[in-house]
């Protein structure tokens, strides 16, 4: 099912942050909202799951750090637990197994506190409660910026082999343009809370129209980045 949302806007202190938007997803589309820090890229993605979650949609959310979904004084399994329970599923229902196995969450002891696991193991666990229940969209929002480069690429490498071939959306939101032509075949670019520009990856790389997009490949060093 294609996932729509009509009109998006955000006004703060009664400034304007996110003009007027309005996005088609497809099923097991993989797109990339790219954009300067300050377009306003995690606006609209909040914006837009609140939108589809009010729709009926299940979307699942990705913070840019672990620490915004792990309470640190509450184990791991209780934060499975409480995943399990926010979908109204029976506690132990969901593949933890499996999510493990293809995420490569190992070794970890999950009557532990996520202090005693690293950054990396940390946030392929949250991704993993993100992905309970097989949601229609997830999105993650500038889900590598607290990882090393190298724990990023892997990362970013097991979840996309996870979601190949099935129907869940993904939109990565990120201002680092090799993250996303690397996991994502279509880029938006947001420029001061407008969406400026849209299109297949090569189209936005070989032929950018907007300055902002300019901008971003302009810097051709992303290139030599291992994520």
């Amino acid at each position: 099912m294609t996932l729509s949302v009509t009109g998006l806007s955000a006004i703060r202190s009664g400034r304007t942050i996110l003009h007027p938007t309005s996005l088609k997803i497809p099923p097991r589309g993989r797109i990339g909202l790219v954009g300067a820090s300050g377009s306003g890229k995690s606006t609209l993605g909040h914006a837009l799951i609140d939108d589809l979650r009010a729709q009926g949609h299940s979307v699942a959310h990705v913070p840019q750090s672990p620490d915004e979904a792990l309470d640190p004084l509450r184990s791991m399994t209780f934060h499975w637990r409480e995943a399990e329970a926010a979908l109204g599923l029976a506690i132990g229902s969901a593949d933890q197994a499996g999510l493990f196995r293809a995420l490569k969450i190992e070794g970890g002891d999950l009557r532990k506190r996520p202090w005693g696991w690293s950054r990396g193991m940390q946030q392929r666990f949250v991704i993993a409660m993100a992905l309970i229940g097989s949601p229609d969209l997830i999105v993650l929002d500038e889900p590598t910026s607290a990882l090393d480069p190298v724990v990023a690429a892997a990362t970013m490498e097991l979840l996309s082999s996870f979601l190949d071939g099935k129907e869940t959306a993904m939109i990565l939101i990120t201002h680092d343009l090799g993250l996303a032509v690397r996991r994502v075949e279509t880029l938006m670019v947001m420029d001061a809370g407008k969406l400026v520009e849209q299109g297949p990856n090569t189209d936005i790389l070989e032929r950018a129209q907007t300055q902002a997009a300019k901008s971003l490949c302009a810097h051709r060093n992303w290139m030599s980045l291992p994520c």
